[in-house]
C-alpha cells in the first residue's frame, strides 16, 4: 500500500542509509552507492560529496538523481524520490558536522568531522528538489 504524501515525507527524514543511483551514460548501468542525506519534510534533499568523485561528475552531467531508502522491521517499507539538481555548492564544517551528527553516535563526530574535513578532497553539497515519489508498506509481510 502507498504511503500518504506525510507518512512518505517523515520516513524520508528518518536516517536511513540511500541507495543513491544516477545515470552513467550510455552502455551502461546506472551508478547506485549508498550515501547520508538530510532531509526535512517538505523541503529539498541534501548530501555531500567529493567534487572530484564519479558521483560528483555523473549527477552534474545528469542534472538530476534518485535516492531509496527501506527497512524491514516492523514492516517492509520503502521510500524512492527522483528529482533535479537545484543547487550545488562548497560544504560548510557546519555541513557535515550537521550530517554527520545524524548517522554517528555523538561521541564519534568530532573525530570524523576533524578527519574528513582535513583528509578528503573536498566537500560539495548537492540539492535535489523531489519531484517523483514511489513509497509502499507491506503491512505485516
Amino acid at each position: 500500500m502507498a504511503l500518504t504524501r506525510e507518512e512518505r515525507e517523515q520516513f524520508l527524514a528518518e536516517p536511513h542509509i540511500a541507495a543513491l543511483a544516477v545515470d552513467a551514460g550510455t552502455g551502461r548501468a546506472p551508478l547506485t552507492v549508498p550515501i547520508w542525506y538530510q532531509y526535512e519534510p517538505g523541503g529539498d534533499i541534501w548530501i555531500l560529496t567529493g567534487p572530484n568523485s564519479r558521483k560528483y561528475k555523473l549527477i552534474s552531467a545528469a542534472g538530476r538523481f534518485s535516492l531509496m531508502v527501506d527497512r524491514l522491521e516492523p514492516t517492509v517499507r520503502y521510500v524512492s524520490v527522483e528529482g533535479p539538481v537545484v543547487d550545488s555548492s562548497p560544504a560548510t564544517l557546519e555541513q557535515l558536522r550537521e550530517i554527520s551528527a545524524r548517522y554517528l553516535p555523538a561521541d564519534k563526530v568530532d573525530g570524523y568531522v576533524d578527519f574528513s574535513w582535513k583528509n578528503h578532497d573536498g566537500h560539495q553539497v548537492l540539492r535535489m528538489r523531489p519531484e517523483r515519489w514511489l513509497s509502499s508498506d507491506l503491512g505485516q509481510a
